[in-house]
């Protein structure tokens, strides 16, 4: 298992893209994504809402359990994954491209996050 070194990952297995024009791209590792088993419902947090970072923000249940989704940043939810919603198999099958969770309006700049070396050494994988 890979995780992209441009990305940028929470201990609760989320990661974030690059801000890009005040934009990042959230989504769960790959990890995450097995350590869920399928994925059968997405829950996402709704566009204009406001997530702050190591909250809870939607839920992803699997048919193993269901999971809390932390926001990795404080900010606007500026999209969520409709392709997600219908389909949520996307995150397992590419939780790094076609899989991402969100896009949120970065209000401060992000804390805490690992990189994915120190991601990796931090899950075991």
């Amino acid at each position: 298992m890979s995780n992209p070194q441009q990305l940028r990952y929470s201990e609760e297995h989320e990661w974030l893209s690059a801000v890009e024009d005040g934009v990042a791209t959230v989504g769960i590792t790959e990890y995450a994504a097995n350590a869920l088993g399928d994925v059968v419902y997405a829950q996402l947090p709704e566009v204009g809402a406001t997530v702050t970072a190591g909250e809870t923000c939607g839920e992803l249940e699997s048919t193993k359990s269901v999971s809390d989704l932390y926001s990795p940043v404080t900010g606007e939810v500026t999209a969520a994954n409709q392709d997600v919603v219908d389909d949520p198999s996307l995150v397992n099958s590419a939780p790094f491209e076609g899989g991402w969770l969100f896009k949120v309006r970065v209000a401060e700049e992000p804390q805490g996050l690992l990189s994915a070396d120190a991601y990796t050494a931090f899950s075991g994988n």
